[in-house]
């Protein structure tokens, strides 16, 4: 089965997760300066994100796979507990959020300076002692099971998950035979007796199993097997996938405990691993789910983790990032996959913008048609890459040019135009867009800066889009006896001889 037929199957995919969900709180700002009260330095609010957390954040990056999701979890009654419902009924069909009287939801509040994480501030109660909670867990559980192709467990020891909590879940899935797959928590797998797959990190396995494997030793197969087994005999668990970090990850079965099958981590800047985990299990149940077999499901969780892992905060990972990338696989290696990595759709454009800025960097945008490209387009984007971290250039399609300069143009096609764009070192990003103006574009990135030549805002709509909410518009100085007119001016002249 071919990996993007699994993707493509996402949509038709149903999942039930339940587990322990939590309000993630991002504080992103900088660090210029030490306190000179203390020897701790001073931390300058920019702004504020909130986002779903734990199994909550699995639930969202189901969603943005294109799968229909549904959670069943606790909150408090509070204010974050009514932040968490609000986002969950933005990512699940029909969430059930069951408020516990007397409890907080539990936070976790992130400070973030650029891309490094300074402080992170929980606040939580484990949810141990909530009894009436069972009554509605019972009456809800079967028919939600039933509607549901898989269950994912997302266990963050908050007490959500209780070994009792865990048989009953258990005991209804294998009645309506309903795959499980497990993200657990401590030293205990026995409460997810009868589950189809158990999903630990290395650290995990090991304090679970007595194994003491490194990836790095020379005996790790053998110990591997030997932690496996242990955990089977004991626990009566189906199999076993262990994420290694940056050696990938490692799937054994009870059914076949000699047989071990490992694959290598994908090759990534890490920015932030917060909810890499979240999303591995998510890519991996919805491609169980989808029809896939184990080995193609590792493929798709690793290749959504490393997606994951790249972007700071816990972020979601899309089923178009996913078919992106392995489109880009089947493109021919060098120069050219290089470059098609840059060209990116409006949406994705958005998106990566929007990252930047919270790492702290500055997204500068210039456009143009660049039919032929010339030592003037070359001096203008140099120029505008000196005023940004990452500079985004639009492009106007065959189609626009042909409304705005006539039927005879362009020269070069599309592909050929953001390709050529694509292979300079100072342009990070190229989006394509077919409207006679760049003002939509600029609407859905608002970088930080425009930069264009020889505009003034009266003519320039863009730059005074930009500036209305405090960015800066730069006209740029322009390289005279430089144009494209004139270049196919003097190749006519020359032709003509």
């Amino acid at each position: 089965m071919l990996l993007s037929s699994i993707v493509n199957a996402f949509n038709d995919v149903k999942v039930l997760c339940i587990g322990d969900v939590m309000l993630d709180r991002f504080l992103y700002g900088k660090v210029d300066r030490i306190s000179p009260e203390a020897p701790v330095p001073v931390f300058s609010f920019r702004h504020e994100k909130h986002m779903l957390g734990g199994a909550g954040n699995v639930a969202a990056n189901l969603h943005s796979l294109g799968c229909s999701a549904d959670l069943i979890c606790f909150i408090g009654d509070d204010t974050a507990g009514e932040e968490v419902s609000r986002l969950l009924g933005e990512v699940c069909r029909h969430p059930l959020p069951i408020v516990i009287r007397g409890y907080p939801t539990i936070e976790k509040t992130r400070v973030i300076a650029g891309n490094s994480h300074l402080l992170r501030i929980d606040n939580e109660r484990h949810f141990d002692e909530v009894d009436e909670a069972d009554a509605v867990l019972a009456r809800e559980l079967e028919e939600r099971v039933r509607s549901a192709d898989i269950v994912l467990l997302s266990d963050y020891a908050k007490g959500m998950l209780s070994p009792e909590r865990c048989r009953r879940i258990l005991e209804v899935c294998l009645r309506l035979k309903r795959p499980v797959i497990v993200d657990p928590k401590g030293d205990d797998y026995t409460r997810y007796r009868g589950a189809t797959v158990v999903k630990p990190n290395l650290k995990e396995f090991n304090q679970a199993s007595g194994a003491d494997c490194s990836p790095d030793g020379p005996d790790f197969a053998e110990r591997f097997r030997r932690g496996a087994e242990t955990l089977f005999q004991r626990c009566g668990i189906q199999n076993l996938l262990v994420t290694l970090s940056e050696h990938g990850m490692a799937f054994v079965s009870a059914a076949r405990p000699d047989e071990i099958f490992q694959i290598p981590t994908e090759a990534r800047e890490v920015f932030d691993v917060s909810g890499a985990g979240d999303t591995s299990l998510a890519a991996f149940g919805a491609s169980l789910a989808a029809g896939a077999g184990i080995r193609d499901a590792m493929k798709l969780a690793n290749l959504a983790s490393g997606i994951a892992v790249g972007k700071l905060g816990t972020s979601c990972v899309s089923a178009g990032e996913l078919l992106a990338e392995l489109s880009s696989r089947r493109s021919s290696p060098g120069m050219a996959w290089t470059q098609k990595k840059k060209l990116v759709s409006r949406a994705e454009a958005a998106e990566i913008a929007a990252r930047l800025r919270e790492q702290g960097k500055k997204v500068g945008f210039t456009n143009g048609c660049f039919d032929l490209l010339h030592q003037g387009h070359l001096s203008s984007l140099m120029q505008a890459r000196q005023h940004c971290d990452a500079l985004v250039v639009g492009l106007n399609t065959d189609a626009s040019i042909k409304r705005l300069k006539g039927p005879e143009r362009p020269v070069q096609d599309e592909k050929t135009r953001a390709l050529l764009l694509a292979s300079l070192e100072f342009v990070d990003y190229v989006v394509m867009f077919d409207e006679d103006t760049a003002l939509p574009l600029v609407e859905a990135l608002r970088p930080d800066c425009i930069l264009k030549e020889g505009y003034t805002l009266d003519r320039w709509p863009e730059a005074r889009f930009v500036e209305s909410y405090g960015g800066r518009a730069v006209t740029l100085p322009r390289l005279e006896g430089y144009s494209t007119t004139e270049t196919i001016r003097r190749m006519k002249a020359a032709l003509k001889g």
